[in-house]
């Protein structure tokens, strides 16, 4: 094959700041794949920061695609505020136990310290590490776990939060709540730019329509995550920002955060994600991780690569890649044929 234009770095920088690259630039969200090729058992690997770097380094690779999104799943930030999380056999951790036992407990919690509350350090460890082996050849987010709401809703239990959002009886203790999750995000954000992260991001999944009204979204969500993006900016730093689901409804607002990558799944219609954000943020996604990234044949991932370049790559703004995590045994001639759909289709028209 021969020799592309840019490099990923010099190709995802070039999107980011509104220009148009040599072709489309891949993501893959596949921190379970490296888990599951790596041989290690997840519990052990996804709290090894060696590990979790390795096996990033090796999908790149195999692969080369351009953008590696350095985590361990939806649980990092929650266990690092105590709550009590179970790391699974075979997939991601999960928060078992909240770290509040009422809201009123709230002035209880102990902002975290990324540098020394486990396993922040490790999936630091994790970023410098990529950074310094790959960070000039590959664009690297070092993700700073949950968001403000979805950091809420575990700490408080997910049901107990949006009870008590729903009730509307303790306003101050939800926010003073929603305050310290915004200052835990905010820290660790800039812990993983300290790392030399190329961006940093966040997910707010729980925050979407497939849980939340656009309405409770607009109230407890949306200041928070617009008052998180302007306290990164003022340091140089960009933020990527998940929401999985339909966030159709919302993905007006989503723009309006001023994050610079919206990363959205195949629920969003994609014509109205496009001209949302049409010169103001790129997106990132939105091929099904499960249905055709896992169970499809590399023909289908083509054909919805294809589609999505065509509708979401026209004047730049576009980051091909799966729209959630992928599973674990998602097949590897799949990805090689997503990584190939963005060399054979993704010119920018």
């Amino acid at each position: 094959m021969a020799a592309e234009a840019m490099n990923s770095v010099e190709r995802t920088w070039t999107v980011l700041r509104g220009g148009i690259p040599d072709r489309v630039p891949v993501d893959l969200h596949n921190f379970m794949m490296t888990a599951y090729a790596s041989g290690i058992p997840f519990p052990e690997f996804l709290q090894n920061g060696e590990a979790m770097a390795e096996g990033q380094i090796q999908a790149w690779r195999e692969f080369g695609h351009d953008v590696l999104l350095i985590e361990n799943g939806t649980a990092a930030l929650a266990e690092a505020c105590g709550c009590g999380v179970e790391y699974l056999k075979d997939s991601a951790p999960v928060v078992k136990e909240p770290a509040l036992k009422s809201l009123d407990d709230v002035d209880k919690l102990r902002m975290p310290d990324p540098y020394k509350d486990h396993p922040l350090p490790e999936l630091l460890k994790a970023t410098r590490i990529v950074v310094q082996e790959i960070g000039d050849k590959a664009f690297i987010i070092g993700r700073a776990d949950q968001g403000p709401f979805s950091l809420a809703s575990l700490l408080l239990g997910m049901e107990e939060f949006l009870l008590q959002i729903t009730l509307n009886e303790k306003p101050e203790q939800i926010h003073r709540l929603l305050e310290f999750c915004l200052e835990a995000s905010y820290r660790y954000a800039v812990a993983q730019m300290e790392q030399g992260a190329h961006i940093t991001s966040i997910g707010e999944s729980l925050a979407g329509p497939d849980v939340c009204s656009p309405k409770v979204y607009l109230e407890y969500e949306w200041p928070y995550a617009k008052r998180l993006v302007e306290r990164l900016k003022k340091k140089d730093i960009l933020l990527a920002y998940h929401i999985c689901g339909d966030t159709t409804p919302i993905v007006h607002k989503m723009v309006e955060t001023g994050a610079a990558i919206l990363e959205l799944d195949q629920k969003t219609d994609m014509r109205t994600a496009k001209e949302a954000t049409r010169g103001k943020a790129t997106l990132l996604g939105p091929v099904d991780p499960n249905d055709v990234m896992a169970l499809g044949t590399p023909e289908l991932v083509e054909e919805k690569c294809r589609e999505a370049i065509e509708i979401l790559a026209p004047e730049g703004g576009f980051i091909l890649g799966p729209g959630c995590a992928l599973p674990p045994k998602t097949p590897p001639e799949n990805i090689h044929a997503m990584i190939e759909a963005a060399r054979r289709y993704g010119r920018y028209t």
